[in-house]
């Protein structure tokens, strides 16, 4: 026994029925029609009216190489030992697009008053295109006004302007001043009269954002070519911003480049400038110490302590050049994310860790400007580059430091070496001791001259040798192939967006349904059985019911289908010998009066005596199928103002009796709880084979609760599109709570609504789900028995004969 409860219990088995998905979008195909048009319509506007971009492509080669001389002033740590330009190209991409470059690249063009063609989309630039001459005869540097100036020609001489927008336009003859803007300019040369034209002026930092739109990457990997991009609505302009661009950046890059020579070359002069009155000034002392004491030269030991001296003196003026760009590196550092040169020879281990160093932090300054593109200062990134940026640059302090107490140290050394050398001087006789001090005076500023007299012109050549450090290897060519819109991609994109659309569109739809549309649908919901579907009927039904479709379409697939419900409902109950049957339902409009008179008329052609009772005595409708008044009713008779057979009306036409429900009361649930209700159960079924009773709806209000206890067979009616998912369930919890076992499902107006339609199809052959057979009727389209059921060609031929 509880074996068989709990086999009734489960639910249909079911499983996805791939047919259905796709008959689910076939079903609304014309849905994903009419996105994809309006989705290739809308691509075809963006098309039209986006202006297209071009872009253009160049290349520059970087080569570390300085010339022959290099090697005695050094102007950037030497990449090429390093055996990858990665850094370095990374490093020179911010060199390019800063401020200084671009600014003096926009110079390089005609960049003060720009040209347009006005069409009936979209205004084009005419650039380089000069239709007509515009001079600007003054014009404040930075107050002037950036208006687009309407321009059109009246005749030979003359021609109108305006500000584009207003309505106000002065008519000026050629050549004439015009004081408009906080500028003075004049139109020298005619404007075309065909077509309409418009120009404004400029200023450089008009065209920074265009020229701002470079981007530069490395060729490949380990190698020191860097490929550079421009894009612009304007592919001409694109090639001559960035041709600008890479040409300035040269010539910037070889004055960089020449600046630590030329701060090596001043400091030489300075020294030079002093030395040279010092050297005369020495040489006439000792010519004229010469010529009063009579004396010709110094002894041979004299000699060699004085060219000592001069040695020494030379070496101690190296280390103090060596001492400058020592300074100069130290104000560097001290600078604020400013990248670092290296303008001396760094010589030992020391050394060699330095220039290491100096090119880490470069690196990580050309890091930390590509990250303030995307970042705030205050950022985590930004900060932790900072973090690195101080660390390295702590290194570099350390390691100048050490530099400086190593030249100290050998500069205290030369010290210590000059003194033993004037001391030994010192004890040389009177005449001999003058004498040699002055020729050791003059030895070292000859000497000291000689040696800065050579530095300097190793740097002078060393400056003239710099080449600067990158070459343009490719020029970039204005493309007239647009990058953006391309007509093919964006149809494709659209044709892709459509199709989503309108496959989104479907499924929410379904998604956002909470209607119950077919019958698998309720059998995934709940264990109830149902004994029939009763299709829609294709054509209009009278809202009040008196259409009795199982008798005046008694061929038609809905007639057949109420009968299939009929055959059921004799499995029910099937030992009792009169039946009284409750037809109800969730909500109103669901079908319940429709479906119980077509149930009692059908029931009447097979010759049984059947009783349809309107039992919703608060909202009854179904007197009006009869044609009656409902001035007595069941209300009157609970209520005991008539007898039964008062209120029992007999239709001839259709072989059934009918009790209407009588005027409305006050206390509707009251009368139907009592026990003249109960009373009137024993009678009628005594009296007729099957009373069905149309009550009123179980979820909304509990005037049904005493019929449905006391029926012999329970119908709870869905409905397609009306009935929700939640109402599946009312049944099963009625059934549970009552401890009924004769409540049944039947299907109200379900037809093929694909779009709603449960992609899943039960399987009946695990022995679980529905104990009735019943048919859906669907998919009987061509099959022939039904009245309904018209082939697409026998229209065609009614048709055609109308």
């Amino acid at each position: 026994m509880d074996q068989t409860t709990e086999t009734v219990k489960k639910t249909a088995s079911q499983s996805i029925d791939f047919w259905k998905i796709i008959k689910v979008f076939l079903s609304r195909w014309y849905w994903i029609a009419g996105c994809l048009v309006i989705s290739l319509v809308i691509a075809w506007l963006y098309i039209w009216y986006t202006p297209p971009v071009y872009m253009t492509f160049a290349s520059l080669k970087f080569d570390d190489k300085q010339g022959a001389l290099s090697n005695a002033v050094r102007t950037s740590p030497d990449y090429s030992s390093m055996g990858n330009f990665t850094d370095k190209i990374k490093a020179e991409s911010y060199v390019i697009k800063s401020n200084d470059v671009i600014l003096n690249a926009i110079g390089r063009l005609n960049y003060k008053v720009s040209y347009f063609l006005k069409g009936r989309v979209r205004t084009t630039e005419l650039y380089p295109t000069v239709p007509f001459t515009v001079d600007i005869a003054k014009q404040d540097s930075v107050n002037f006004s950036r208006a687009i100036y309407d321009i059109s020609s009246v005749s030979s001489t003359s021609f109108k302007l305006g500000v584009s927008g207003s309505k106000s336009y002065k008519t000026y003859r050629y050549g004439q001043d015009i004081s408009e803007g906080n500028m003075i300019f004049r139109v020298t040369t005619p404007v075309p009269s065909s077509g309409q034209y418009s120009f404004k002026f400029n200023s450089k930092y008009d065209f920074m954002g265009r020229a701002f739109g470079i981007n530069t990457m490395e060729a490949a990997k380990f190698t020191n070519v860097m490929n550079l991009s421009n894009t612009d609505q304007n592919p001409v302009f694109a090639a001559d911003i960035l041709n600008a661009v890479m040409k300035e950046y040269v010539t910037y890059d070889a004055s960089q480049r020449r600046k630590g020579a030329q701060q090596t070359i001043d400091f030489i002069d300075s020294q030079l400038e002093f030395l040279n009155e010092q050297v005369a000034a020495s040489g006439t002392d000792l010519a004229r110490y010469k010529t009063q004491n009579n004396v010709v030269d110094l002894n041979t030991n004299t000699q060699m302590a004085v060219g000592k001296l001069g040695d020494f003196e030379k070496q101690k003026t190296e280390l103090n050049i060596a001492e400058l760009g020592i300074r100069q590196l130290e104000t560097q550092i001290a600078g604020n994310k400013q990248r670092i040169q290296i303008n001396f020879d760094l010589e030992g281990e020391i050394g060699s860790l330095l220039g290491g160093l100096v090119t880490q932090l470069n690196s990580l300054i050309a890091n930390r400007e590509q990250k303030l593109t995307q970042f705030n200062p205050e950022s985590a990134p930004i900060k932790d580059l900072d973090r690195q940026i101080n660390e390295i640059k702590q290194a570099i302090r350390n390691n100048i430091n050490s530099l400086h107490e190593r030249n100290q140290k050998t500069i205290r050394y030369i010290d210590a070496q000059i003194a033993q050398v004037n001391q030994n001087l010192n004890r040389l006789p009177g005449t001999q001791k003058e004498f040699a001090t002055l020729q050791s005076k003059f030895d070292i500023n000859q000497k000291v001259y000689s040696y800065l007299s050579e530095k300097k012109l190793e740097s002078q050549i060393s400056a003239a040798a710099i080449v600067p450090g990158a070459t343009i290897v490719n020029l970039a060519q204005p493309s007239f192939f647009p990058i953006s819109p391309v007509p093919r991609q964006i149809y494709i994109s659209a044709l892709l967006a459509g199709l989503a659309a309108g496959a989104g569109l479907i499924l929410l739809i379904r998604i956002l349904n909470p209607y119950i549309y077919d019958k698998e649908a309720v059998e995934g919901l709940t264990t109830t059985p149902i004994i029939g579907v009763i299709r829609k009927f294709p054509e209009y039904i009278d809202q009040n019911s008196k259409q009795v479709l199982s008798v005046e379409k008694p061929k038609s697939v809905f007639a057949e289908s109420v009968r299939s419900v009929r055959t059921n409902l004799s499995f029910m109950a099937s030992h009792k010998k009169s039946k009284i049957i409750c037809v109800t339902s969730e909500i109103s409009g669901e079908g319940k009066s429709f479906i119980t008179l077509n149930l009692a008329v059908t029931l009447a052609l097979i010759d049984k005596k059947v009783l349809l009772v309107a039992a919703d005595l608060r909202k009854s409708k179904l007197h009006k199928a009869f044609d009656t008044d409902n001035k007595k009713g069941l209300s009157n008779y609970l209520s005991g103002k008539y007898g039964l057979d008062e209120i029992i009306e007999h239709n001839t036409s259709h072989g059934i009796d009918f009790i209407s429900s009588g005027p409305i009361p006050p206390n509707p649930s009251e009368l139907l709880h009592s026990d003249k209700m109960v009373e009137l159960f024993a009678i009628l079924q005594d009296r007729y084979d099957y009373v069905l009773f149309d009550t009123a709806p179980v979820g909304l209000v509990s005037d049904a609760v005493p019929m449905i206890r006391n029926s012999d067979i329970n119908l709870f009616v869905l409905r397609s599109g009306i009935s929700q998912n939640r109402a599946a369930s009312v049944p099963e919890r009625i059934s549970r709570e009552y401890g009924l076992t004769n409540v049944a499902i039947v299907l109200n107006a379900f037809g093929d609504d694909a779009l709603h339609a449960n992609i899943y199809t039960t399987d009946y052959s695990r022995g679980s789900g529905n104990t009735y057979y019943y048919s859906d009727y669907s998919g009987y389209s061509g099959a022939g028995y039904y009245e309904d059921d018209k082939k697409w060609w026998e229209f065609w031929k009614r048709g055609s004969r109308g």
